[in-house]
């Protein structure tokens, strides 16, 4: 079985995605990744397809992947269609992270150690925190800090998840956590999306632990980020919220049950 893949997502990521990937590739644990690319112009998708020949097979695949996708879709379904891609393959352990360097390449070790390590509170879903030590936040205005940083109180308020950073895009999952989650559909496709998949690990009862991490705002490219995207996150909070309501969550250890008993019977 194949351990570990790092999804992402890029669109207009010409200026770090060659950097980003030799940098993943370098770390003292290997780590495959798959490029989930939305049509970029500026030609994102071509300089990974040359890089693929600068990082041959070392075995029975591959180790850098390139989905590409027509048109900008959405950050969410961008990872979602990572995660099903990766989940066919047989990944244990797969990894959220921008190509921006916001994420320090660094620390995909750490989280993939706090969901492998064989202890008795291993993490199910390892989550990049900026906010579990104080504010670990390097380049933000202050404006945004504090949009960032209070959007994790209200939903924390709102959902009664003690998740500190529930915005955070920089996570590890196990395989057997999306496994079950993506049975059901999830809905956001933008800022959101990282707050309701949090949510639903949470409702369904996996083990949600947060590593301490520096973020750093991209030097290079230009920020997706927007507030149409932060006011996607605040009433998608309280539709999620709501919709819950309305929603069985099966235990985790029930749900693991179930998903390995419809896996033995195809």
């Amino acid at each position: 079985m194949k351990e570990r893949l790092v999804v992402i997502p890029t669109y207009n990521e010409i200026e770090n995605i060659e950097a980003i990937i030799r940098k993943v590739f370098s770390l003292p644990e290997p780590f495959d990744i798959l490029i989930v690319d939305d049509g970029s112009p500026d030609g994102t998708a071509q300089c990974v397809r040359d890089l693929q020949h600068d990082f041959p097979s070392t075995g029975p695949s591959h180790r850098l992947h390139l989905l590409e996708r027509r048109g900008k879709l959405g950050l969410g379904t961008a990872y979602i269609d990572g995660f099903k891609w990766a989940l066919s393959r047989g990944y244990r352990y797969l990894f959220e992270m921008d190509a921006d360097f916001s994420h320090n390449p660094d620390d995909l070790v750490r989280l993939y150690h706090a969901c492998a390590d064989e202890k008795p509170d291993r993490a199910d879903v390892a989550v990049g925190s900026r906010y579990i030590r104080g504010v670990n936040v390097v380049n933000w205005p202050m404006g945004r800090v504090l949009m960032s940083y209070f959007a994790g109180v209200y939903v924390r308020f709102i959902t009664g998840m003690s998740v500190m950073d529930p915005t955070a895009g920089f996570v590890c999952y196990r395989a057997e956590v999306l496994e079950v989650i993506l049975h059901n559909p999830i809905k956001f496709v933008g800022y959101a999306f990282q707050i309701e998949m949090k949510f639903t690990c949470w409702k369904y009862g996996f083990r949600i632990q947060e590593v301490p991490i520096i973020f750093t705002d991209r030097t290079k490219g230009v920020s997706k980020m927007s507030s149409k995207i932060f006011k996607e996150a605040v009433f998608g909070v309280l539709q999620m919220k709501i919709s819950s309501f309305f929603r069985h969550y099966i235990p985790r250890r029930e749900s693991v049950a179930k998903m390995e008993e419809s896996v033995d019977a195809i």
